[in-house]
């Protein structure tokens, strides 16, 4: 498990990251995914009234900064120092910021309502860990919330253009993880694979979203084309997922 390699990763590219995303991750607010598909239109995380609710792998803080602005009791964690100095300098009203590892959450048992990230600790943590440690902290009857990326984009992946294509690339059954230089790793999985660990670790699948983002939508993220990529093709998987813990 890189982890150390990860936060070293992190640090060393949080100002870069900030100075090239967080114009759009700010605007967007409650956005999901590198096209910021809105939260309104989505209704993943629903409705947070009285919830305790965990960021896992907050960054800069963006989603957390407009949850605590609307009342929300959120915690945020990230593994890198660099992007919780970030998140503090987002804040507007307090929240307080963790430090820690989705692979190792500094939490308690049954300590949450709520878990979410969008592309933060689960795609930056290997999945046979981090799963069951959000299974550990959830009560029972709570939920998993994430964004991660499509499978369909990492198998459409050129590595000669270093862009998205409309063309298959590579095998969908060697999907696993991506080298993000100096040992650190993402990860992506197969459809099956989740739905294998969510089970393995006593989560029902209660839904998943393919968030579709207008034809004209830009972003900051990806070099695609077409233009269009991601209203015509699933970038990204949005997972809810409830603690059940009568399945384990």
């Amino acid at each position: 498990m890189p982890v150390r390699e990860n936060r070293s990763h992190w640090n060393e590219t949080s100002a870069r990251y900030q100075a090239a995303h967080d114009a759009q991750l700010t605007a967007a607010g409650e956005g999901w995914g590198a096209w910021s598909v809105p939260e309104s239109d989505l209704n993943a995380l629903g409705d947070l009234t009285g919830l305790r609710v965990l960021e896992l792998g907050c960054g800069a803080g963006q989603w957390s900064a407009v949850l605590a602005d609307d009342g929300v009791d959120v915690i945020g964690l990230d593994l890198s120092d660099q992007q919780l100095k970030a998140a503090r300098e987002h804040m507007r009203s307090p929240y307080p910021l963790v430090q820690g590892a989705a692979e190792y959450v500094p939490f308690a048992d049954e300590t949450f309502d709520l878990v979410f990230c969008d592309h933060g600790g689960l795609s930056w943590s290997e999945p046979n860990e981090s799963i069951p440690e959000c299974s550990r902290i959830l009560k029972d009857g709570g939920r998993l919330v994430f964004n991660v990326s499509s499978p369909i984009m990492s198998i459409t992946y050129d590595e000669v253009s270093d862009g998205w294509s409309p063309k298959l690339q590579s095998s969908y059954f060697d999907v696993g993880y991506w080298e993000e230089g100096d040992g650190s790793r993402s990860y992506s999985l197969p459809y099956g694979e989740w739905i294998r660990v969510f089970r393995r670790n006593g989560f029902a699948i209660e839904d998943l979203i393919e968030p579709r983002p207008a034809p004209d939508a830009a972003t900051t993220y990806y070099d695609v084309e077409p233009s269009d990529w991601a209203h015509r093709w699933p970038a990204e998987a949005l997972w809810v997922v409830s603690r059940d813990r009568r399945a384990r």
